[in-house]
């Protein structure tokens, strides 16, 4: 249920801790665009390599230092902007004027930053031009196109698939048609398409949310204020915003019963990433109502499986790329695991036990891989048949977190496929919200700590470089918990021992508040109900 807004004689401080927020958010982002000069991924054919002012950022030992500290003290300030936006926007009955502000204000210099924590949009722009040059992308790799290695693209792509839709290929085709040889522009481009994702995700996960009886304004601060998905789909320009943007609106009008509208958005999603087709069973199943018989419920399988054939076959058309995607996605992310997923840890396991012991480790990321997919496959069909219909969307939830989570590899923007989805079905005020703070903490820290970029000729730095992150992200921490305002953000989140102790170190600083703080506990607006 939404809680009542304050009228603006009660808040009189707003207009000042608004600018507050936007001020830090602000601050926060650039020192996210001062490090990505030092340790962003930068192409080798880039224009801005002969900029005489980047030797000191990428080269001199000092320059990349200062570069490491702003770029992980920066994405630790956005993440206290993100914590400060919520309390401001408590009660969560408000407009979402203030977020969309908000939203744009922060990301103004990450959207002309050099990417960080990933470099797949250097491969978007080879696909892009191996599009441009009339070859298919589902046969032929970038490694085909002349000094492809000046575009930046991650060598374990010069001979491998990747699993994007059709769609995605004319969209990157269009961007380098419109962009030319300048790289730089390209990434533009890229992230102009991630915002089309991210405004789709602030459209429509409020009035999926508002199904569920969740407050929209919560649900999009969770999701799209939170630093690791700007980071992720604005600073690495990461196409996976527009594939969930596409596919939170496929849900809402399943839920609303559009579904031919439905499918089309699917579809459209599907052309982005085909991961999203998981949703499919779902979508149809909202689109039979809620009293389906199962006679129902097989004819309307049968209506979306074939209209999303159809529609399929005619994106695959253009080109003829056909349905090339199919074999791409099953092969895509077989070669190698991260040792943060759940069975990637795993394979690392086994890897060591068969080296300890002098076995043959060949066959544990096939065995392990097949395994999780058969898993989160199992899952999802269980999912399918079982569950009430009040519950489809988060049974669709569980069951894409079963297929994306069972894998050897899970990056870290993998886990915002699902975070609308956990949004708009309800996270509770307690170790559910607790969790995506610590989710959202250790992932941008892995980020700045991992995905820096730093030339081979400095690479006996890099320990150093790793270490030094990781002292910045340690006191950042600190100095976030020894914030009043935090504490009492976090603390009816805790668990009652640590609650207990943060109420007594509150205590002994005294209980006067300051404008922006939360109300105290027991005042708040009770947690949204859940579907």
């Amino acid at each position: 249920m939404n809680a009542a807004v304050a009228p603006a004689s009660q808040r009189p401080a707003a207009r000042g801790s608004f600018l507050l927020v936007l001020a830090e958010g602000l601050i926060g982002a650039v020192l996210v665009f001062i490090g990505a000069l030092g340790v962003g991924w930068l192409a080798p054919g880039s224009a801005l390599n002969r900029w005489p002012s980047l030797v000191f950022w990428r080269i001199e030992i000092p320059g990349v230092m200062t570069a490491v500290v702003a770029l992980t003290a920066g994405v630790w300030v956005m993440f206290s902007a993100w914590l400060r936006l919520g309390r401001y926007l408590q009660p969560w009955g408000q407009s979402m004027r203030a977020l969309w502000i908000a939203l744009v204000v922060w990301s103004l210099p990450l959207m002309v930053s050099i990417p960080i924590f990933s470099r797949d949009v250097y491969a978007y722009i080879g696909q892009g031009r191996l599009m441009r040059g009339g070859f298919d992308p589902y046969v032929d790799s970038i490694s085909v196109l002349p000094n492809w290695l000046q575009l930046g693209t991650d060598v374990m792509w010069a001979d491998s698939q990747t699993a994007y839709g059709p769609l995605f290929y004319w969209m990157a085709a269009g961007t380098v048609a419109l962009t030319g040889l300048n790289i730089e522009a390209s990434i533009l481009g890229f992230r102009l398409l991630s915002w089309v994702g991210i405004a789709l995700v602030m459209f429509y996960l409020p009035r999926l949310a508002k199904l569920h009886g969740v407050n929209g304004v919560k649900a999009n601060w969770i999701t799209v204020a939170n630093p690791l998905f700007l980071l992720s789909f604005l600073a690495s320009a990461h196409n996976d915003a527009l594939m969930i943007g596409l596919a939170v609106g496929a849900t809402y009008y399943a839920a609303k019963r559009r579904g031919v509208l439905a499918i089309v958005f699917l579809v459209a999603s599907v052309g982005i990433k085909p991961i999203t087709l998981i949703t499919l069973p779902f979508l149809a199943l909202l689109w039979a109502g809620p009293n389906a018989s199962w006679p129902k419920r097989i004819r309307y399988w049968a209506y979306a499986g074939v209209l999303t054939i159809a529609l399929c076959w005619l994106m695959g058309l253009p080109g003829g790329l056909g349905f090339g995607w199919i074999s791409a996605t099953l092969s895509a992310g077989s070669g190698y695991y991260v040792i943060y997923a759940p069975l990637g840890f795993a394979c690392y396991v086994l890897f060591t036990l068969c080296s300890a012991f002098g076995l043959g480790s060949e066959w544990v990321l096939s065995a392990v891989g097949l395994l999780g997919r058969v898993a989160g496959l199992a899952i999802a069909v269980y999912l399918v048949f079982k569950g009430s219909y009040s519950r489809l969307v988060q049974r669709l939830l569980l069951a894409f977190a079963a297929i994306t989570v069972l894998a050897p590899v899970v990056h870290p923007w993998y886990l915002l496929w699902l975070l609308p989805f956990f949004a708009a079905t309800g996270i509770r005020d307690d170790w559910q919200s607790l969790w995506v703070y610590a989710t959202v903490g250790f992932f941008i820290a892995l980020g700045c700590i991992d995905q820096m970029f730093v030339w081979d000729f400095n690479n006996g730095w890099k320990g150093t470089l790793q270490l030094i992150s990781l002292a910045v992200t340690i006191i950042s921490v600190a100095l976030l918990l020894c914030s009043r305002a935090t504490r009492r953000q976090l603390a009816p989140l805790m668990p009652r021992r640590v609650m207990k102790w943060l109420t007594k170190v509150s205590a002994k600083e005294g209980t006067t508040t300051r404008a922006g703080d939360p109300p105290p506990s027991g005042t708040t607006a009770p947690p949204e109900a859940r579907s």
